[in-house]
């Protein structure tokens, strides 16, 4: 975002509650968050009632944007912060405010990124590098494979596009293989070092070409080099962080995996975007 526009934004709290307000509706119109219906009526509260399912919401509820307390010039200064990869400790001192109601807010981006990425249908195809990698764990030991306390994460990059990575309860070859076909198209060449875990890859309608890191690195275009770029950058952005918690693990991997894929693009209006979309039903 154009950094004046930003700071008109921010001047007043009106302004920035018009500029997410906007991105709350359909084609400049409200509609009701539970059942799409557009015909509503105004309360003397200032809410809105659905004429169908008779639901009262205001702007933002059901959505991202609607968690925690923060004003809307607020959550404008989080996303720039955000954007910017500061620490939430780091932006905490600059808003001025606590640090668990900093923390609670970019968990909410977080988890807004992480629902946009399990939408993502459309099946990577061409030339597809396939690797896993290991984080975490302070225990001394063996690295890598045989790395003990560590997460297993894998990753699947579509060269000159895309990377996803999804953490794994292991590297066998029936979980490995099981998300190449769900993500993958079937014709492409995959690529992979010569782990055993991808030896089927082959009768699953792909072109399999393999690396031997014992010997080589690359041969010709036979090398993993895009993944393990990915996996040197995200473990150097995870190290602000001071140790991230299995349970919280995903959420920032997600992250990693929508910074790197729109590291070319302005992801302010992306995030200011997802905040706005309404949260997910549980089933």
């Amino acid at each position: 975002m154009d950094l004046n526009v930003y700071h008109k934004l921010i001047y007043r709290e009106i302004s920035a509650r018009k500029y997410f307000t906007k991105k709350c509706r359909k084609n400049g119109r409200r509609f009701c968050p539970r059942c799409d219906h557009r015909k509503l009526y105004k309360l003397s509260s200032g809410k809105h009632r659905c004429s169908r399912c008779k639901y009262s919401f205001h702007d933002f509820s059901g959505r991202w944007i609607n968690h925690g307390r923060l004003s809307c010039v607020q959550w404008l200064s989080l996303i720039k912060l955000f954007e910017l990869e500061l620490s939430v400790r780091k932006m905490a001192e600059q808003m001025k405010l606590a640090y668990n109601t900093v923390y609670q807010a970019v968990q909410t981006i977080r988890c807004s990124i992480l629902a946009h990425a399990s939408d993502a249908s459309d099946l990577m195809d061409g030339e597809i590098e396939l690797d896993e990698c290991y984080f975490g764990g302070r225990r001394k030991g063996n690295r890598g494979r045989g790395a003990a306390g560590k997460v297993p994460v894998f990753g699947i990059l579509e060269r000159n596009g895309k990377v996803l990575v999804t953490v794994v309860p292991n590297v066998m070859a029936e979980t490995l293989i099981g998300l190449t076909v769900k993500t993958v198209r079937r014709g492409s060449i995959v690529y992979t070092d010569k782990f055993r875990s991808y030896d089927s890859l082959m009768f699953c309608g792909y072109r399999h070409l393999k690396i031997d890191h014992g010997k080589r690195f690359t041969s010709g275009k036979v090398y993993i080099n895009g993944l393990e770029g990915f996996w040197s950058w995200a473990k150097e952005r995870l190290i602000k962080h001071h140790g991230v918690s299995k349970k919280n693990f995903p959420l920032y991997l997600k992250e990693l995996e929508f910074r790197y894929n729109h590291r070319h693009t302005d992801i302010f209006e992306i995030v200011s975007d997802y905040l706005c979309d309404l949260v997910p039903k549980r089933d």
